[in-house]
């Protein structure tokens, strides 16, 4: 049942889509259909027109008016210019650093609040008109006492009671989808929810933002691909952070860096190395890449690099996920449909009952023609809807943790596609995973594993031969006092002898399985003798067990 918030919200949003001329989204909505016709006969739906004269403009300006969730759907579908219209796909860009500013004054106060002393006391300067205003902040240049350049970011007022409203009609238009569309089972409407609530209510925390970037400073040090601003932490709190100014060309302005002689190509491809290295290599990556966010730096033109902004949404994958997307990667990379369709049943993405070789089929079908083609000749539009049939047909469900995973995936396409469309994806991103890989699951990092948890592993295998010993008799005495009952007492002498070649059996093959390890994490050579003993005592403790 819906609340009277909740309906009051949802009356609301029609009301202001009308109110922009969008009526074709609000018969397309089915949002209280009956009640639509209410609004065409409402004075205040004709004489309160949008003066927007374009589509674009009128729905930019809808999504402005509905508050930061819808801003931030704006945001995401700027970043998809071969998607839309190019009318609708201008005027949302704007989304990206061009959302109406609120009151300088306001914003001046809450930092004074925020830091405990005047302006003037914290700044040397201080400029009140926004640099750049978004959906949750707006920031402003300042300079520090010491004459270094900074941007003072600050909250806009009311901005969880806004978007707690707006939860609550997300949650509420899930369970209705949970409890009468079949098809919810599958895309698990609740639980997308849940994880984008988890999202939006952390970019409100601009102490967790500061944490981000430093984070991702760390992580790429004095990286050649990313340049992350310094944060002053002395100056951040939960609602304001402050950090260095950085000067770049927005990405976005593709016209201005080929007039400085910037080398597209290179920065194309620098954009995805950048995208691969963060996702499994550091397992922490920048989740909110439109081009809003993102500058260069062209003071060496022949080597662009990549400035970002905003780190209010960051993500990071589980070891499980992160491994079957990179095997999933590898596989297209490779052309293995095969693999793809076992790796998505290995995951439980799919049905356990369903037929490899159907699915191998259904994936080549969507793969195979894009394979090995630049970006400017894929239409992913079209790519689009032939996965979301695949995962239809098949049952696929959605995986709420990989949605942000998959949103940056789409801007980072995107960057490429607007920046070099000749870019060839699958040639750059191909050696990074393979090496991420060989890192991963390869004999190096096995050792190197061994050597890190040796000494858990060490007191462990201490009490190995205890464990066994303790098995071994209570298998023993087990069988005797059953065979105190029975008058087969050969049998009971053929088990017994059993029980003590399995002893036997179980001990020295531990003893060759450590011997195997402690080669292995001492780094002896040669190192095939360390597997061999572990392999080998392994598979002696098998034996000894089976028999």
């Amino acid at each position: 049942m819906i609340s009277l918030p909740v309906a009051r919200r949802l009356i609301g949003i029609q009301r202001v889509l009308v109110r922009h001329g969008l009526d074709d989204y609000v018969r397309a909505t089915h949002l209280y259909r009956p009640l639509r016709f209410l609004f065409y006969l409402s004075p205040w739906t004709w004489f309160a027109r949008s003066q927007g004269t374009t589509r674009g403009e009128r729905l930019r300006l809808a999504l402005e008016e509905l508050g930061p969730i819808f801003i931030k759907f704006g945001q995401a579908l700027s970043t998809r210019r071969d998607l839309l219209p190019r009318d609708i796909a201008d005027e949302l860009a704007k989304l990206q650093d061009r959302v109406p500013p609120f009151a300088s004054a306001t914003a001046m106060a809450q930092i004074e609040r925020a830091l405990g002393q005047p302006i003037v006391e914290q700044f040397g300067s201080f400029e009140e008109a926004p640099l750049a205003a978004a959906s949750i902040a707006q920031v402003h240049v300042a300079t520090l006492k010491d004459g270094r350049e900074v941007v003072v970011k600050v909250l806009r007022p009311g901005m969880r009671e806004l978007i707690e409203r707006d939860l609550e009609v997300l949650y509420a238009l899930a369970g209705l989808a949970e409890r009468y569309w079949p098809e919810s089972k599958r895309l698990r409407p609740v639980e997308v929810v849940e994880e984008y609530e988890k999202t939006i209510l952390d970019e409100l925390d601009l102490m967790r933002e500061a944490a981000n970037a430093s984070q991702l400073k760390r992580n790429f040090g004095s990286s050649p691909l990313l340049h992350v601003p310094e944060v002053h932490w002395d100056l951040c709190r939960r609602n304001v952070m402050v950090m260095e100014r950085i000067r770049g060309v927005p990405i976005s302005d593709i016209e201005r860096l080929r007039e400085l002689g910037t080398d597209i190509q290179k920065l194309a491809e620098n954009g995805v190395t950048l995208f691969f290295t963060q996702v499994f290599r550091h397992n922490f990556f920048h989740a909110d890449m439109h081009p809003g966010n993102i500058f260069v730096d062209v003071t060496d033109p022949a080597n662009p690099k990549y400035m970002a902004v905003d780190f209010g949404i960051v993500s990071a994958l589980e070891p499980r996920d992160q491994y079957y997307l990179a095997a999933n990667f590898l596989a297209f990379f490779d052309r293995d449909w095969r693999r793809i369709a076992e790796l998505h049943l290995e995951s439980g993405w799919i049905p356990p009952n369903t037929r490899l070789s159907e699915l191998t089929g259904a994936v080549r079908t969507v793969c195979e023609p894009i394979f090995n083609k630049p970006l400017g000749e894929i239409s992913f539009g079209i790519v689009l809807l032939r996965l979301f049939e695949l995962a239809r047909r098949f049952g696929m469900r959605v995986q709420p943790q990989l949605i942000l995973l998959q949103k940056t995936l789409l801007n980072v396409e995107g960057l490429g596609r607007d920046l070099y469309p000749e870019l060839d994806l699958f040639k750059t991103a191909r050696p990074i995973l393979r090496q991420w890989m060989n890192e991963r699951i390869g004999p190096e990092a096995f050792t190197q594993g061994l050597k890190e948890h040796w000494p858990d592993l060490a007191e462990s295998l201490k009490m190995l031969p205890v464990v066994l010993q303790r098995s071994v008799r209570r298998a023993y005495e087990d069988d005797f006092s059953l065979r105190t009952e029975s008058s087969s007492v050969d049998l009971l002498r053929s088990q017994l002898r059993v029980a003590e070649r399995r002893r036997n059996s179980m001990i020295a093959g531990a003893a060759f399985f450590l011997g195997g390890v402690v080669w292995l994490a001492m780094a002896t050579q040669p190192d095939w003798l360390g597997w061999l003993l572990a392999a080998g005592g392994a598979a002696w403790m098998l034996a000894g067990r089976r028999s």
